[in-house]
C-alpha cells in the first residue's frame, strides 16, 4: 500500500500534535511561559491545519476532538488549582454537609478535617479560594458529588471523575451542535472551531473548568427552540444555568423571539382583533417560558436552602465585581483615569457600575435590535455576553468558552482569535510574586478589538454561509 504524500504530511502532523498535548498535560508548569507560549502557538497551528484539510471529514475530526482529550484524562491540572475546591465541594456534600455553608479556612484553622483529604485539598485550592463561600450552583455541585461517590479517597481518581464529564458534556455539544448547524443551514463542521480548539481542550478538559456542561445544556436548549420545543427549551436553559449562572445574562434577549415573531406572522392579517389575539398569545408563552427558567432553577437550589444561604451566596459572586481583577479591558482604562483622579482603586464604584452597563446593553439589543431569527438571536447573545466580558473587572480564560461556542453558529470569529491571545494573559504567573504584564494584556486587547473592528466594518458582506465558511 502506498502512502500519498498528503496522507504522510496529515499523519506527522497528527502525530506532533498528540505529543504537543502530551507533554502539556504532563510536563508543564504554569510558571513556565515561554514554553507554555510555543507549545500553544504550535498548537493552534497544528489544529488549524487538521481543520483545514480534513474539514468534509466529520467523523475523524470527532475522533481527534476525543482523542486530544483523552490525552489529559490521567493528568493533575496544571494552569489552574480550582479543581481542589470541586473535590472539597462534592466531599462535602457526600458526608452530609451543605457546601454553601462552611469555609474550609475555619475547618482548618480549628484543626478539623471534616473530609478526606481536607488539609491536602485546602493547601492545593490556596488562599483565596478557601476564605469564601462557594458560589458554584447545583447541578455544578452535582458533578462535584458524582467524584466524591467513585473517588472519594483520591485526588487524581476525582480528576479523572471530573474530566469524563468534561468529555462526555463535549460529546454532547458535537451531537447538537451539528444539529443546530444543519437548522440553521451552517457547514456542521463549523462546531470544530470549538471542539478542535487547543484552547478549549486544555483550559476546560485539562484545567477542569464545568463550562462544557453548562454550554451542553445551552446549545441543546437553543436546538429545542429552534424546534418550537419551548417548555423543554426552558428546563434545559434552567440546567445550564443550575451550572454556571452566566445565561441569566441571556434572558432578556429571547423576548422577540417570542412576542414580535408573533407580530411577524401576523402582519398580513387585517383584522386589528386577530393580531391582538396572537400578540397576547405568544407574549403569555414568553411569561410561561421565564417562569418556567427561574422556578426549575430555584427548585436545583432547594435541597440546599438555608436562611445563611441566599447571603453566603451572593456575598461570594458579588466578590467578582467588588475585589477581583484580572486580565481586564476597558476597567483597566477605567482604574487608571480612578488613580489619576481620586488617587486610590475605584474597583468599589467600578465594579457596580459594570452590571448595571451591561444590562443597559442587553436592554437595548432586546428592543432596537432584530433578533427574531435564530442566527440573529444568537447573535444578539454573543455580543450580548462580550459586552460583559469586555468591561468586566476579571477576565479569567475559561470564560470565553460560551462565546467561542456561539461564535460558531454566527459570521463572527473574533471570540476564536481572542483564544489564541488570551494566553498571553499567563505571563502573570510566570514570576515568584504574582503580577499582571500589561503591556501583554494590552496587546491581548488591541489584537482582539483590532480584529474586531475589521469584523463589524471593514470586512466584506458575503452571505453568512460563505463568510463563515471563508475561515477555515
Amino acid at each position: 500500500m502506498i502512502i500519498s504524500r498528503k496522507n504522510t504530511e496529515f499523519i506527522i502532523v497528527i502525530t506532533i500534535t498528540i505529543l504537543l498535548y502530551f507533554f502539556f498535560a504532563f510536563y508543564l508548569e504554569r510558571a513556565q511561559f515561554s514554553i507554555l507560549l510555543f507549545l500553544y502557538i504550535s498548537l493552534f497551528a497544528s489544529s488549524f491545519y487538521i481543520l483545514k484539510k480534513e474539514k468534509e471529514n466529520t467523523k475523524l475530526l470527532t475522533g481527534l476532538s476525543i482523542l486530544f482529550r483523552l490525552f489529559f484524562l490521567f493528568s493533575i491540572p496544571n494552569l489552574s488549582q480550582d479543581f481542589y475546591r470541586f473535590i472539597w465541594d462534592g466531599r462535602m456534600l457526600f458526608e452530609g454537609l451543605n457546601p454553601y455553608l462552611y469555609l474550609p479556612e475555619n475547618f482548618i484553622h480549628q484543626q478539623e478535617f471534616p473530609i478526606n483529604q481536607a488539609a491536602e485539598l485546602y493547601e492545593g485550592m490556596g488562599d483565596l479560594n478557601g476564605s469564601n463561600y462557594t458560589n458554584y450552583p447545583p447541578v455544578n455541585q452535582l458533578s462535584f458529588y458524582i467524584a466524591a461517590l467513585f473517588a472519594g479517597n483520591s485526588i487524581l481518581g476525582s480528576v479523572i471523575v471530573f474530566k469524563l464529564q468534561l468529555i462526555f458534556a463535549d460529546i454532547g455539544i458535537i451531537y447538537f451542535g451539528k444539529k443546530l448547524l444543519k437548522k440553521l443551514q451552517l457547514p456542521v463542521y463549523h462546531i470544530f472551531l470549538y471542539t478542535l480548539n487547543p484552547f478549549i481542550i486544555i483550559e476546560l478538559t485539562g484545567n477542569i473548568h464545568f463550562e462544557p456542561l453548562m454550554l451542553f445544556f445551552l446549545v441543546w436548549s437553543l436546538y429545542f427552540l429552534f424546534n418550537n420545543k419551548w417548555v423543554w427549551s426552558a428546563i434545559l436553559l434552567a440546567c445550564s444555568i443550575a451550572v454556571k449562572l452566566i445565561p441569566l445574562l441571556f434572558l432578556p434577549l429571547f423576548y422577540q423571539r417570542f412576542v414580535k415573531r408573533s407580530l411577524d406572522s401576523a402582519r398580513d392579517d387585517k383584522t386589528m382583533s386577530v393580531r391582538a389575539e396572537s400578540r397576547t398569545k405568544w407574549l403569555l408563552k414568553l411569561i410561561l417560558f421565564y417562569v418556567i427558567i427561574i422556578s426549575t432553577s430555584l427548585l436545583f437550589f432547594l435541597p440546599f436552602y438555608n436562611s445563611e444561604l441566599i447571603a453566603n451566596y451572593l456575598n461570594s459572586v458579588g466578590l467578582w465585581f467588588r475585589s477581583f481583577e484580572f486580565n481586564a479591558s476597558f476597567y483597566y482604562v477605567f482604574r487608571e483615569i480612578g488613580y489619576l483622579f481620586r488617587g486610590y482603586n475605584e474597583i468599589a464604584i467600578i465594579g457596580k457600575i459594570i452590571p448595571i452597563l451591561t444590562i443597559l446593553f442587553v436592554g437595548f439589543i432586546t428592543f432596537f435590535r432584530k433578533n427574531t431569527h435564530p442566527k440573529e438571536l444568537i447573535t444578539a447573545l454573543l455580543f450580548g455576553l462580550s459586552f460583559y466580558y469586555f468591561t468586566t473587572t476579571t477576565m479569567h480564560p475559561w470564560y470565553l468558552a460560551t462565546l467561542i461556542l456561539l461564535s460558531v453558529f454566527t459570521k463572527y470569529r473574533f471570540p476564536i482569535v481572542w483564544s489564541f491571545v488570551i494566553i498571553l494573559s499567563y505571563a502573570a504567573y510566570s514570576n515568584d510574586v504574582y503580577k499582571e504584564n500589561l503591556v501583554l494584556v494590552s496587546i491581548e486587547y488591541i489584537t482582539l478589538y483590532g480584529f474586531l473592528f475589521w469584523e463589524l466594518f471593514l470586512k466584506p458582506k458575503t452571505n453568512l454561509n460563505n463568510n463563515a465558511s471563508k475561515f477555515v
